[in-house]
Formats: C-alpha cells, sequence, structure tokens
C-alpha cells in the first residue's frame, strides 16, 4: 500500500500513477475542502484519459476505486512507501516528515517529491535517514515518464534500489542522481533559462527572437521565455534562489529581471502575464517582427563556405556585387574585426547559420540599420528565420546553449549522475530533442570546446571556461564521451 500526502495537481497526479499500476493508494489531505479539491483532479485527470480513448470507462471506475481519500494522515500506520507532494518550502516538509516517522512503520520508506531541495536536510529531521529517498515526478504525473530517484549519502543502496524498481513498474524511466539542489533536470534548465533573461536584459536580442533562435535553431520544443511563463516565474525564482544557496555561483543569483516580474505579480500563465503579455523588454521596440520585402538590394558574402548562400540568393533573384548593399559576413563569432577593415563598414552583417531554419545576425556598432533590415530581408527570401541580435561572442544559440551541455559534462564528470541518466533526464522531463552529450557528440566536442573558449574570452566568467574533461577528450582527438 502507498500513501500519498498532498493531492493538489501534482501529489493528485502521483496517486492516479500508483494506482493505474494496480497499487492501493491512500491520499492524505488537510482539511475536507482540500480532499474535495483533491478528489476533483483525479476525476478531471481521469475523465480526459476516457475522453482521449487512453482509458475505458471501466478502468477509470478501477483506478479511482484503488484510491481512498482521508484528511487523518493516521491511516498511513500500515503503508509501505508515503510520498509527500506538499508545498515545496523545507519547514513544511520537515515537519511533516517528522509526523509520518512517528505514525508509519520502522521498514516504511518515505520520499519527498520536492523538485529542488535538500533531501538530507528532510530526512535528517526522521529517525530513518536511510529509508528517506527523493522521488521526483515531473507535472503531468500520469503523462511523463522520467522519475529522478535521489539518494542521500545515508540512504541504503536497498532502498534506491526497490524506488528505482518500483519506478519501473509504474512505466517510468528512472534515473539516480545525487542529493544536490535541483537535481538533473532543474540543476541543467533553470541556469540556463536565468541566462536567457539575463540576456534579455542586456540587449542581446528582443523576447521573441531568443524563443525563435532557440525552438527553430536547436529544435528545443519552446523557446525560454515561453517556458518559464509555463513553469510560472516565482516557481523559476525560487528554484534559482536554491540553487544559489547551495554553489554561490552567480550565474544562479535570478536575473534582475526575472525579479522585477515577481515582485510585481507578473508570473507567466498563471497570472495572464509574464514575459509575454508585457512590452518593454530590451529590443522589443527595435527588433524587427516581420522582416521587409527587399527588391533590388545587391549583396556580397565573406567568410567560410560562402557558396551554398550565395547561390540561394541568385537564386531569389539577388544580385551579387564587389561593392554591395548589404556584406553578409559568415561567422559563428563577433565579426565587428572584419567590420574596419571593409570600404564600407556600415555594409556588413555577420551571419551565423543554425540548423535549417534560423540565420542569426549580428550587428557591429558600426552597421547601420538599412543593412541590419536589408540583411533580415535577404534571409528571409531564402527561407531562413532571421534572428537579430548583438555582435557578441555566441550570439544568441551558442551563448545558451554551449554553457548549458558545459554544465552537463561538469555534472557527469563530479560522478554525480551517468552520461545515459543525464541524458535521458534532459530528453524525457524536458522533451528535448537529444541529450546534452547528444548534442555535443552531433555539434562536434572541438566545435563546443572552441565556442566556449570564445564566451570565455569576452566574458571572464569561470563557468565559461571548457570543462577539464571536455578539454582533455578534444586535445586526445576523441570525437565522442567513453561509455562504460
Amino acid at each position: 500500500m502507498v500513501g500519498v500526502v498532498g493531492l493538489g495537481t501534482m501529489g493528485a497526479g502521483i496517486a492516479e500513477v500508483f494506482a493505474r499500476a494496480g497499487l492501493r493508494v491512500i491520499g492524505v489531505e488537510a482539511d475536507p475542502e482540500a480532499l474535495a479539491r483533491g478528489r476533483g483532479h483525479l476525476e478531471r485527470s481521469t475523465g480526459r484519459a476516457v475522453d482521449r480513448g487512453k482509458l475505458t470507462g471501466g478502468e477509470r471506475d478501477e483506478i479511482l476505486g484503488r484510491i481512498t481519500l482521508t484528511t487523518s494522515r493516521d491511516d498511513l500506520r500500515d503503508a509501505d512507501l508515503v510520498v509527500e507532494a506538499i508545498p515545496e518550502i523545507l519547514d513544511y516538509k520537515v515537519s511533516l516528515l517528522e509526523d509520518l516517522d512517528r505514525i508509519c512503520k520502522p521498514e516504511t520508506v518515505l520520499a519527498t517529491n520536492t523538485s529542488s531541495l535538500s533531501v538530507t536536510a528532510v530526512a535528517a529531521a526522521t529517525g530513518r535517514p536511510g529509508r528517506v529517498v527523493g522521488m521526483h515526478f515531473f507535472n503531468p504525473a500520469p503523462v511523463m515518464r522520467l522519475v529522478e530517484v535521489v539518494g542521500t549519502v545515508v540512504t541504503e543502496p536497498s532502498v534506491v534500489a526497490g524506488i528505482t524498481e518500483l519506478s519501473v513498474r509504474l512505466g517510468k524511466t528512472p534515473v539516480t542522481v545525487g542529493d544536490r539542489a535541483g537535481f538533473v533536470v532543474n540543476r541543467l534548465l533553470l541556469p540556463y533559462l536565468n541566462h536567457a533573461a539575463v540576456l534579455l536584459d542586456l540587449g542581446l536580442a528582443g523576447r521573441d527572437e531568443i524563443d525563435t533562435a532557440m525552438r527553430l535553431g536547436v529544435g528545443l520544443p519552446m523557446g525560454p521565455f515561453a517556458l518559464l511563463d509555463l513553469i510560472g516565474l516565482d516557481t523559476a525564482y525560487e528554484i534559482m534562489g536554491v540553487l544559489f544557496d547551495e554553489t554561490r555561483d552567480r550565474r544562479h543569483a535570478p536575473a534582475p529581471v526575472l525579479r522585477e516580474l515577481v515582485t510585481a505579480g507578473l508570473l507567466g500563465r498563471k497570472t495572464g502575464r509574464g514575459f509575454h503579455g508585457f512590452h518593454g523588454f530590451p529590443g522589443d521596440e527595435t527588433a524587427p517582427r516581420e522582416p521587409e520585402r527587399v527588391a533590388g538590394v545587391t549583396f556580397g558574402v565573406a567568410g567560410d563556405d560562402t557558396s551554398s548562400i550565395a547561390e540561394a540568393l541568385v537564386k531569389a533573384g539577388f544580385a551579387e556585387s564587389d561593392d554591395p548593399d548589404v556584406l553578409l559576413r559568415l561567422s559563428d563569432r563577433p565579426v565587428v574585426e572584419h567590420a574596419v577593415r571593409v570600404r564600407r563598414p556600415s555594409s556588413l552583417v555577420g551571419v551565423h547559420l543554425v540548423g535549417d531554419q534560423v540565420a542569426e545576425l549580428a550587428a557591429t556598432v558600426l552597421t547601420s540599420p538599412e543593412a541590419a533590415r536589408a540583411a533580415a530581408g535577404l534571409m528571409a527570401a531564402i527561407g531562413r528565420t532571421p534572428v537579430p541580435c548583438k555582435d557578441r561572442a555566441g550570439f544568441v544559440v551558442d551563448a545558451l546553449l554551449y554553457p548549458y551541455l558545459n554544465d552537463a559534462v561538469r555534472m557527469y564528470d563530479s560522478g554525480y549522475a551517468s552520461i545515459a541518466d543525464i541524458d535521458a533526464a534532459m530528453r524525457l522531463g524536458c522533451g528535448y530533442p537529444a541529450g546534452p552529450f547528444e548534442m555535443i557528440e552531433s555539434l562536434g566536442l572541438a566545435r563546443v570546446r572552441d565556442g566556449l573558449r570564445a564566451l570565455y574570452a569576452e566574458h571572464r566568467e569561470p563557468a565559461y571556461a571548457p570543462a577539464p574533461l571536455l578539454d582533455q577528450l578534444v586535445t586526445a582527438g576523441m570525437t565522442a564521451f567513453p561509455r562504460p
């Protein structure tokens, strides 16, 4: 028998997961009103599954019939496992675990569904720290396949193994990780999202341009600001605070714009306004939303492998010239040093092709607005979405992607989680098309290492220095990470 304490959206989903697997469940809430809301969550979730053809009416009745709802924690005395899913406030969780420790039989495993808090701190409040584990489900729990199984330095190995096996029985993919703030998914995801907010604050590019670059250029399901609004800006802010408290890494300090929006009560979808629905961000007024149609514009192309883009522009009806209206410099590095060497620096625009849909367009301090607009029109004419940005190391995509990949390498190199588990966590937990190690190997280890070096040279941020393991593999001529 399994107990679930807290029947909000997440807790009710966890109870449903256990019941779907044929287990008897006792769901506990604080009072009758909260219990009624929990019952409503269960009925709506299973009802939607019936409507979508995922369950029959009979199966739904069986699932709901396995769940007993109560307001008495004492009803958990015979449970073999109790999962708490109450709000992310450490004092609340500690108090609950102390109570469960008193109520439950000695062999009962107590699990916390925390997404970022210390499992060790929760376990230490009990008389059975070896039988306390993290069991982090993802929302919506009945749908998301990932479960992070978090063991502390005192968790009994058999407990971690047992919860891992149970997760498989539930139809989930478990990844086992150590007790670090954010575990795998939030420890990699939230700094990336926070970094996007920092770049927006600095005016590197507009909100929509950054979202577009990461969605179309990298193939992510959502851009960082759309995802922040979905998660809830207050939730993101709280998780970043937990990460910063543990690491004291200044990259983990919540971005000023994130703090301002949370303070103003603009929390994303839950309030109707967040990064989207609010205007006034850097770049919002100046970045073109729809590229202007260009006709009669002449172009030049410089840099490596220019033939394909030149051919595409000629095919689209544009003329190449020795003295062009706009000079496109293909590069994945800042291009101002090239601008000062050409006849008309105002005509030069950096172009970084990302994937097969995006063209990042880097305007230098010398680029004229006319050249920037013309470059956007040219890229649109050959079927690429232009992403205007400033002429900075990494432009948009690499500036966001490479530090995230570097963090994953450092995570693995510390012994915190395996390559397979990290990749699985990011694919299943975030819907990414590939895990970070798969991405690094697809891009090329040397390319990622060199991109990080460029970011470090510009920002002198220690975290941008390539992870030692990555640097060593490139030096050794390796093109893939060694796997056991």
